[in-house]
């Protein structure tokens, strides 16, 4: 009877082992997968600030080129107004 026992305790040992060892893996895989999502999270927002600075020149650039037609400079005098509006807001806040 202490023969079987001790094959249980032995079978339970190895069992905890190959636990123990997966449990290792699984780590080292979940702290390989934040680092790629942090990667990728700094590569997009990357992107995105290379996107947003490529349309400001294109805005710049069209603007400056008066290649507008009559909706376009509507939604430019629209644009520009807004930030004046900003501006003031601003500027009475620091008024205050």
């Amino acid at each position: 009877m202490s023969q079987a026992l001790e094959d249980k305790i032995k079978a339970i040992q190895e069992k905890l082992q190959l636990l123990a060892k997966q449990y290792a893996t699984i780590q080292k895989e979940n702290a390989s997968l934040k680092n790629a999502l942090a990667e990728a999270k700094a590569q997009a927002a990357a992107a995105a600030q290379s996107a947003d600075k490529l349309q400001h020149q294109l805005d710049a650039k069209k603007y400056s080129g008066a290649l507008m037609d009559a909706s376009e400079k509507k939604a430019f005098e629209k644009k520009i107004n807004g930030y004046i509006k900003e501006i003031d807001k601003c500027i009475a806040l620091l008024n205050v």
